[in-house]
């Protein structure tokens, strides 16, 4: 039987052009077998990493909390809403022991602030003013939900 091709397509960096204005063009891949929408989209905001956070920034070169996530799931084909508090509310709820990679990770009880789960107890995130996108361990903020979008 012939392999099957997943149609699913994710934004990753075109290797061989290397300038600094297509250091933030994205190339679609096919996506691997088995690899699911939340992986990609965390590649995604893997590949933000470094860009600074800016308030209300949606891209490509600057990011807040939420435009990261709203992004790095549009990546991947699926909308979810722009501020942390309606993402508190998007996809499916998931206990956090069952967090998977691409899970949202809602902090805080008023949900001000959120990131994209990266797997061993991280979390991608834009912190705040002054710094850059970047992992951090998912107990740095307290964690007031899980969703899984798509």
């Amino acid at each position: 039987m012939a392999a099957t091709v997943l149609s699913i397509v994710a934004a990753t960096p075109a290797v061989a052009d290397t300038s600094v204005e297509s250091r933030h063009r994205w190339r679609p891949h096919l996506a691997f077998p088995g690899e699911t929408r939340g992986e990609l989209a965390l590649q995604f905001a893997l590949e933000q990493m470094g860009k600074p956070y800016e308030y209300g920034g949606n891209g490509p070169d600057s990011y807040d909390c939420s435009g990261l996530t709203q992004q790095a799931w549009g990546a991947v084909g699926v909308w979810i809403p722009r501020t942390s508090q309606d993402q508190a509310d998007a996809g499916t709820g998931v206990p956090l022991s069952q967090v998977r990679p691409g899970d949202l990770v809602i902090f805080y009880a008023d949900a001000s602030h959120v990131g994209i789960y990266a797997g061993d107890g991280m979390v991608v995130v834009a912190p705040h003013e002054g710094a850059f996108i970047r992992l951090e361990p998912i107990a740095w903020m307290p964690v007031y939900a899980v969703r899984r979008p798509g």
